[in-house]
């Protein structure tokens, strides 16, 4: 079943090759970038949404707890309703949630209906990694994919710096809720764009049996473990980045901005060249490695405290190690997967993520509330550390397992 969902799309690919690859490369970046562009424009916004809307570091904290926190409800769900429907469905669907999401942030006049569009949000949260994870399975061939894998999961990133940057500025000519309908806009666009460019689905299939399907084991329950501790760092940078520069160094808001785009910048070439080196061997150790790399990077941005530079040296490293941490998870999983099982697999690991994304902020937000943003850093520093410990132990628990079963 996983194959059928993606029959179509691989004839279509067949044909035309390397250029149909690329064009659904490109399509799948776009669905990855817009399935949390959401998150990414209330933290690069959250300067101008804590004045006008009047909510607090904490609130804002929040939405990002109710967002991720639906998406990891939902991820395990969203494996199997893509096996049922196929990517062309599930992708259309993604982004016209994505869209109306949107829509509804922009013409929130409080926190009420704020966090119930963010809860939305979390529904093309959680069918972006298995859909686009069996496009790439059935369409692009094995050397590749560590490549296209790499270059899809940048989308997200991709969608950081849209928020961080043109979005942040165009919202100082037409205001925040101008600029989120704007964004709202384009996801409806690439809606428009995936239903024409993916061939139809075959008939949706009945449900499976649920069995044990939403319990990860083996490989993906110690990703899915390194995922949490990961997703709980990197959520707090993403939602309190912006906010630490206009209150913590004295930047203004687009300055501010400004450091949310390095970020993504740095996570898109982050993403893609370590997703290349993920190669089966050399992968497992990958993890540990970035994780280690992304400690460093949170120690920067408590650095900015004391020299501003650091605080953008920080941004860079964080989209190098920490943020690439998950591209290569997902190459693991799909070289770890038994078949028919990699878009269910994709979805625990993701789901790991996503309760990472919704605990994190909330606790740093309690130290942001009161000023103590060097505190938060060393928080968010110890939780890097702790993925880094679960991805350094599976590594060694894998190769011995492994070194005895080719004894």
């Amino acid at each position: 079943m996983a194959a059928e969902g993606t029959a179509a799309v691989a004839a279509a690919a067949a044909g035309p090759g390397n250029r149909a690859v690329r064009r659904l490369t490109a399509l799948l970046t776009c669905a990855m970038a817009f399935s949390m562009l959401q998150l990414f424009l209330l933290g690069a916004l959250g300067p101008r949404l804590v004045g006008e809307l009047g909510v607090s570091p904490t609130v804002l904290g929040l939405t990002t707890t109710v967002g991720f926190g639906t998406a990891a409800v939902l991820s395990p769900f969203g494996g199997r309703l893509v096996d049922r429907i196929g990517p062309r469905r599930s992708l259309v669907f993604l982004l016209v949630v994505s869209a109306v999401a949107l829509a509804l942030i922009g013409a929130a006049p409080g926190a009420g209906l704020l966090l119930g569009a963010v809860a939305l949000g979390g529904v093309p949260q959680a069918l972006a990694n298995p859909a686009t994870n069996k496009a790439v399975l059935a369409v692009v061939p094995p050397a590749r994919r560590g490549a296209v894998t790499g270059v899809k999961q940048s989308g997200v990133q991709l969608g950081a710096f849209a928020a961080g940057l043109p979005l942040a500025a165009l919202a100082g000519g037409l205001g925040w809720r101008g600029a989120v309908w704007t964004a709202s806009g384009a996801a409806l666009l690439a809606g428009a764009w995936a239903l024409r460019a993916l061939p139809a689905d075959p008939p949706v299939r009945p449900a499976p049996p649920v069995g044990g399907s939403f319990v990860p084991r083996g490989t993906t329950a110690w990703l899915a473990g390194f995922s949490v501790f990961l997703g709980a760092g990197i959520a707090s940078v993403n939602t309190y980045l912006a906010l630490y520069g206009v209150r913590g160094l004295g930047m203004g808001p687009t300055t501010a901005g400004a450091l949310v785009a390095v970020l993504g910048v740095a996570g898109v070439l982050g993403r893609v060249g370590w997703s290349r080196a993920a190669r089966p061997g050399r992968a497992e150790w990958l993890p540990g490695l970035l994780a280690g790399g992304a400690v460093g990077a949170a120690a920067l941005l408590a650095g900015g405290l004391t020299a501003r530079p650091l605080a953008w040296a920080g941004a860079v490293a964080v989209g190098v190690f920490a943020v690439s941490g998950n591209a290569v998870s997902m190459v693991l999983v799909m070289q770890r997967s038994a078949a028919g099982r990699a878009g269910q697999d994709s979805a625990l690991v993701a789901a790991g993520f996503f309760t990472g994304f919704a605990v994190g902020p909330p606790l740093f937000g309690l130290l942001a509330q009161s000023g103590r943003y060097g505190a938060g850093w060393l928080l968010v520093a110890a939780e890097f550390a702790a993925a880094g410990a679960v991805a350094v132990l599976w590594a060694v628990r894998d190769r011995r397992a492994r070194t005895e079963k080719a004894a």
